[in-house]
């Protein structure tokens, strides 16, 4: 079996355990159980931080130890026809000539193929490596949860190779720090009027992906393009809110939203030909970027029980028009580069108000600062609740490390071309584990994957030998 099927293999088996964030407990136990099958010492932290303890290979026993880290969860998307449950269904893994991807869902390999790759690389003897320590993180997906209560007793070495980048032939070393503000815009329910009758209207046909690496490719997020038809809506005709739902995850771009709303039946026609118009005006918008955006408009045939206020209905739908979505700012110093954005992630319509989420990110921490207030101060004008929660400082670059000059001269030793160098505008781990553990080198790479966060979320085949041969050759190095 080759070094890329023996991977597949492992990763085949994670995708098995369902996995997403909070649900990482069936996965850190089949962890435990693999490692006690080898003799590996194991321990956890109270967040459930895993590490696994792997001795040194004959004669590397004064090496210095090294360690692989990944992240236990997943993000949790699918399409809105697919019955998946992700609390006990397995993920089905799709071979595609050079991809693999899953049955209508993401596919996990945000961060499962690290752990797979991590498990490949110890269990092959031909493999000859210092002392490793395998650093599996819990909660990653929502805030850097894990790294950031990690313990740092639990790690003794000084050099940490992260494997949750996601492009063959890129090293990342630095990235933007985050959080997410979390709103509840309180309102009451009261029966619609009698001669009222009930839409319901629905947004879709739409890519979605990584609030961090896909932000500033223009795609539509669904939520954002929700509430401007109502707000086209509002502006003509009265109608009140009854359920609005839009993003299961605060750092995925949401693919599909849905609203059901009352108005007077003799605004039927007009409702309607808002929202065609409006459609037409959405794939011109999106035209070379989303493939098949729509809306639909169907009238409901079970009435509706109680709906938010028209004054109420209204006060939402401009707090969400006037929250910023998508890049805030690029860079002035790297070119290309996002510095600063905010992604509309989740909307929901609950018992006691509006729920949104929105999750922002920067590369410079008076920037975030910045725009954490600019939309705190959105909600608390609009009279919502603002909750700022799991914030985390950018990962700086260290364009000195050691640990950075002798990846790039391994990969150019290897396949005879430079890497890129990059910072990337997703959160890693890799900044907050190093200051808990009072300064360490520190570097993140990985395989190639694309639409992470997606239902359309793919891994490159080739690239795992790549990956394979990489750290093969890192482990041999005797110094960093």
């Amino acid at each position: 079996m080759t070094p890329t099927e023996k991977i597949l293999n492992h990763f085949e088996k994670i995708s098995a355990i369902p996995r997403g964030t909070k649900n990482e407990a069936a996965l850190r136990q089949w962890l435990i159980d693999w490692a006690s099958s080898f003799g590996f010492v194991s321990k956890t932290d109270p967040t459930g931080n895993l590490v696994i303890y792997i001795p040194a290979s004959v004669g590397r026993e004064k090496s210095p130890t090294l360690i692989l880290q990944g992240h236990l969860d997943m993000v949790c998307q699918k399409t809105p026809d697919s019955n998946h449950d992700f609390m006990k269904d397995p993920i089905h893994l799709i071979r595609d000539g050079d991809w693999v991807k899953a049955d209508k869902t993401t596919l996990g390999a945000d961060n499962g193929i690290a752990i797979a790759i991590a498990m490949a690389l110890v269990e092959d003897k031909s493999v000859s490596h210092s002392a490793l320590e395998l650093l599996f993180t819990v909660e990653e997906e929502t805030g850097l949860v894990g790294a950031d209560t990690l313990d740092p007793s639990l790690l003794t070495a000084k050099v940490l190779i992260n494997l949750d980048s996601e492009e063959d032939g890129v090293f990342t070393i630095g990235c933007a720090g985050g959080g997410s503000t979390m709103f509840t815009l309180p309102f009451t329910w009261s029966p619609p009027e009698k001669n009222s009758i009930s839409f319901e209207l629905k947004v879709g046909g739409l890519q979605g992906g990584h609030s961090g690496g896909d932000i500033h490719k223009h795609r539509g997020n669904a939520n954002k393009i929700m509430v401007r038809v109502l707000d086209e809506l509002q502006r003509n005709i009265p109608l009140r809110l009854a359920s609005l739902h839009g993003g299961t995850a605060r750092n995925a771009i949401p693919r599909d939203a849905e609203a059901v709303f009352t108005c007077a039946e003799n605004d039927s026609a007009r409702c309607s030909e808002i929202v065609r118009t409006f459609e037409k005006f959405l794939q011109s918008e999106f035209r070379g970027v989303e493939q098949g955006p729509y809306l639909t408009l169907s009238r409901r045939q079970s009435p509706v029980e109680t709906a938010a206020s028209l004054e109420e209905s209204k006060r939402s739908v401009q707090f969400l028009m006037a929250l910023p979505n998508g890049v805030a700012e690029m860079s002035a110093e790297v070119e290309g580069f996002v510095e600063t954005s905010n992604n509309i992630g989740i909307v929901e319509m609950r018992k006691d108000g509006l729920f949104v989420v929105s999750n922002q990110r920067s590369s410079v921490i008076t920037r975030l600062e910045e725009l954490f207030r600019r939309t705190e101060a959105i909600g608390m004008l609009a009279g919502a609740i603002c909750e700022r929660t799991q914030v985390f400082p950018p990962w700086q670059p260290n364009m000195k490390s050691a640990l950075l000059k002798k990846c790039v001269e391994t990969y150019e030793n290897l396949f005879g071309q430079k890497p890129k160098v990059e910072l990337s505008h997703g959160g890693l781990e890799c900044g907050i584990i190093s200051d808990r553990c009072g300064g360490m080198d520190t570097i993140s790479l990985g395989p190639t994957i694309i639409n992470p966060h997606s239902p359309d979320e793919a891994l490159f085949i080739p690239s795992l030998s790549r990956t394979w041969e990489l750290l093969k050759t890192l482990l041999l190095i005797e110094e960093f």
